[in-house]
């Protein structure tokens, strides 16, 4: 399912075809350095987050993190989207990209496409929470708006809150 489209960008509902593009996300060191957790080692893992996590959110709240397609080339370069971040009773707007697309805009295109789409699933501010040290994932959330709010802890680190009221 389609959410929205930018000049180069689709941003839609994972399918289970984009597996092998979870398992590159989550498993290699230089997109998970600001990351909490391990890299991923095997395809399953992938398969089991499709269905546990990301399939689970879309039953359960009607959205979750939306697949990145790149237009150019066809693949899935990342994710960004909302999720129900428990511990804050609040939605994040989540991204993470493959490094070769860093540094193009691709993170404030996607960022500001997902946070125009919030609101189709009541959702009225977002914050993003962002490990301390990750200046690129900072420079997105201002650019699409958001404001530092304070200093957290999220999985036993030390986070920057970004907040944005949306309605």
């Amino acid at each position: 399912m389609i959410i929205t489209e930018t000049d180069r960008l689709v941003l839609r509902h994972f399918e289970e075809k984009d597996t092998k593009a979870i398992f590159l996300l989550n498993s290699i060191p230089e997109v998970l350095k600001y990351i909490p957790g391990e890299p991923m080692t095997s395809i399953v893992q992938a398969e089991q987050i499709f269905e546990n996590v990301i399939t689970k959110s879309y039953q359960e709240r009607g959205y979750g993190r939306w697949a990145v397609e790149h237009k150019a080339d066809g693949k899935v370069i990342g994710f960004c989207g909302p999720t129900f971040i428990t511990e804050f009773n609040e939605v994040e707007l989540g991204y993470r990209y493959l490094p070769q697309y860093w540094g193009q805009g691709i993170g404030y295109e996607a960022g500001v496409a997902a946070l125009e789409r919030f609101q189709d699933y009541h959702i009225n501010e977002a914050i993003a929470l962002i490990l301390l040290g990750n200046k690129g994932s900072e420079g997105v959330a201002r650019k699409v708006g958001m404001a530092e709010r304070n200093r957290a802890k999220f999985m036993g680190h030390k986070v920057n809150v970004f907040h944005k009221v949306l309605a």
